[in-house]
């Protein structure tokens, strides 16, 4: 009973991965009441033979595959959420599929409570499914938008949370606010290290080396998630992705223009909840779009034409590349036919339908009513016209290279460095902003906002602060920026301004008052047991990272070391940091002993205010590496001598060894 229930809440309907689907019960009788025609005599064009005409079989087909969509929309998805909600349950999802997906995945999400995405390590960001999850909960008003996140087909314990840091911030540009570690796998013995693992994931569980410090991680994904909840998304444009079904995605054409941000929409939100307030398209929780981007296509249901005719005379604003010139079914063909034909004359003001509208002249702009309907015109020109200026844009930054696959092919493109998303929360504006290079850059970014306070939400400690130097004219907020390599953070606009100034990155980001190395002295204290087979109080008078050491006890390690040093202090200030050069691969600072916090990507910095006193004072930091070493270690050995196995993915001694330790310099640091 649901009242006894703790913990079980969903139930998952995981990526469709079955293969096509053409039949089931009673389908020829819902056909025919759907479409009105009898569909057994064009059963053979399922075998690819051509009934009455090409054009009529394709009707059919075209008829039969939305059927199915629908059916695996409302029929599947629906039914098993309406079963779910019998029971207190809800229902979650991946809405796309694989193999044979035979739905629309806007449609098969929306009739989920919730929705999700996923993406791999080693794949970058050519994964579509965040923003196919993100577009589905921003239209159908599903605020939580999940990820199957860090799916891997690598080496297993090649990965530290740092090195996944790119992918995540990227995930949650795309719309991500949920983000599903993949995967804990339950370990059932105390002694196998690393113990049960698996080909297809990055390692979450308890045996991993860097579990204990997992909560520095998870700190930086809750505090952005619940971010990136707040509010409503901000997005210029929907790319409508047309009416075929089944569709996996969505298709930008024209591309969107940079700093300028998008969904993708379907028909069922178009026709049942779209409408028109101050020139801007909205839905009924709140999403708001200032363009509707129809796809390339010459197809369109005449009721969905209607819809979008009266869209435009309420003011709303359209694009197009092709003209929609007859339906692609077959219900009530041929009058359905005459329609389109009629209703795309009197919008496009045009006197006769066809192929050769496709060579209309670029950059046909029409008054329809109250809208604009801009025909062979690029976004870039439609949103000059309409007077809005970028969301976001960064200067002061080379673009990079972006590959991506467009329609099976590898396509290599330039992107700016710096990624954003956008979410309005009543009178604040909340921007996720993240650098995607390894290396820092200081930038200019312009934001559209008015009349606010610049502030950093640092999702990595919690701290917020004022970005005291910004600028406004013309509708904009100009801000100087500095950000570390695969940086992310928050710049969120609050009430008035407190102050602006000279656009002075030096009173944003200001440099330390005061400075003082502390790296050497330092004292080592590996773990002893038959598994880590370390050492004990060993000095380092250098801060190397451990394969550098000849020693295998140091040179092969993985696991927790704790470094230590007295180290003085006088007159400790106001504001008061350690910062580590560089930490492979995550680290926990004492000071005196009492805990500071925890450092897991640059900067490796952990603020240590108040804990100080004047004279001398002891850190101790306790640094977690990478399972690698030991796997490498180990494999010299006789395999009954191994004291750790990984069971998916094998280690090799010709592999090379990680990085591992607290490397280069330390220094304390202090703002007044």
């Amino acid at each position: 009973p649901e009242i006894d229930r703790q913990s079980l809440k969903w139930v998952v309907q995981d990526s469709y991965e079955m293969g096509g689907q053409n039949m089931t019960d009673n389908i020829l009788e819902e056909f025919q009441q759907r479409y009105g025609y009898d569909p057994t005599p064009y059963l053979p064009a399922l075998q690819g033979i051509s009934i009455g005409s090409p054009d009529r079989s394709d009707r059919f087909l075209w008829d039969l595959r939305r059927l199915i969509a629908d059916k695996v929309a409302y029929d599947f998805v629906g039914g098993f959420a309406e079963v779910s909600h019998k029971h207190g349950l809800k229902c979650w999802l991946q809405n796309y599929g694989h193999w044979g997906f035979p739905g629309e995945f806007l449609q098969y999400g929306g009739q989920s409570d919730g929705v999700s995405g996923e993406f791999w390590t080693g794949q970058g960001i050519d994964r579509y499914e965040p923003r196919v999850a993100a577009s589905c909960g921003h239209i159908y008003n599903k605020n939580i938008i999940s990820a199957e996140s860090f799916t891997s087909g690598g080496v297993g314990y090649k990965m530290a949370p740092k090195n996944l840091k790119f992918l995540l911030n990227w995930s949650m540009a795309e719309g991500i606010n949920e983000t599903i570690l993949h995967v804990y796998i339950q370990q059932a013995y105390d002694n196998e290290f690393p113990g049960i693992d698996a080909w297809f994931a990055t390692e979450f569980n308890r045996h991993n080396t860097w579990f204990s410090q997992l909560d520095l991680f998870t700190g930086y994904i809750r505090r952005s998630n619940y971010m990136l909840r707040q509010g409503l998304n901000v997005a210029d444009v929907a790319y409508f992705i047309g009416e075929d079904a089944p569709k996996m995605t969505g298709i930008r054409h024209p591309e969107i223009p940079r700093g300028y941000e998008y969904d993708y929409i379907n028909a069922e939100v178009i026709e049942k909840d779209m409408k028109v307030k101050d020139g801007k398209l909205v839905l009924p929780h709140g999403t708001e779009y200032k363009a509707l981007v129809l796809p390339p296509q010459t197809t369109m249901r005449p009721e969905l034409l209607r819809k979008i005719e009266q869209l435009v005379k309420d003011g709303a604003t359209i694009v197009s590349t092709k003209i929609p010139d007859r339906s692609p079914s077959m219900e009530n063909y041929p009058d359905a036919d005459k329609e389109v034909k009629s209703l795309s004359e009197k919008m496009w003001k045009l006197s006769c339908v066809g192929v050769e509208w496709n060579l209309d002249s670029i950059g046909i702009v029409s008054s329809y009513g109250k809208g604009k309907i801009f025909h062979n015109t690029g976004l870039k020109e439609v949103f000059a016209e309409l007077n809005i200026k970028p969301d976001f844009i960064v200067d002061g930054v080379s673009d990079i290279d972006s590959s991506s696959d467009v329609f099976g092919k590898k396509v290599v493109s330039k992107r700016s460095p710096v990624i954003y998303t956008h979410r309005t929360d009543g009178e604040r504006e909340i921007y996720f902003v993240a650098n995607q290079t390894e290396k820092p850059v200081e930038i200019t970014a312009q934001f559209r906002v008015q009349g606010k306070q610049p502030e950093l939400w640092n999702a990595t400690d919690g701290s917020v602060r004022l970005l005291p130097d910004f600028s406004e004219k013309d509708g904009i907020t100009t801000v100087p920026l500095k950000l570390e390599n695969l940086e992310g953070y928050f710049v969120v606009f609050n009430a008035k301004p407190e102050s602006s100034g000279t656009l002075n990155p030096v009173a944003n980001f200001p440099a330390p008052t005061k400075s003082a190395d502390i790296s050497t002295g330092w004292t080592v204290v590996f773990a002893t047991d038959s598994v880590h087979r370390g050492l004990e109080n060993i000095p380092f008078a250098e801060l190397k990272s451990w394969p550098e050491n000849k020693n295998p006890q140091i040179k092969y390690y993985s696991g927790t070391a704790t470094y230590s040093k007295k180290f003085n202090y006088n007159s400790p200030g106001s504001r008061i940091f350690v910062e580590f050069e560089n930490v492979a691969d995550m680290a926990k600072v004492r000071i005196n002993g009492q805990y500071a916090g925890g450092c897991w990507t640059v900067p490796y910095r952990v603020n240590i205010t108040g804990l100080l006193v004047d004279g001398e004072n002891t850190i101790e930091v306790e640094v977690v590496n990478k399972w690698g070493n030991r796997l490498i270690g180990d494999s010299f050995l006789p395999f009954e001598q191994r004291k750790v196995h990984s069971y998916s993915t094998k280690w090799r001694s010709n592999m090379p060894l990680q990085e591992s330790g607290l490397i280069g310099t330390v220094k304390s640091l202090e703002w007044k």
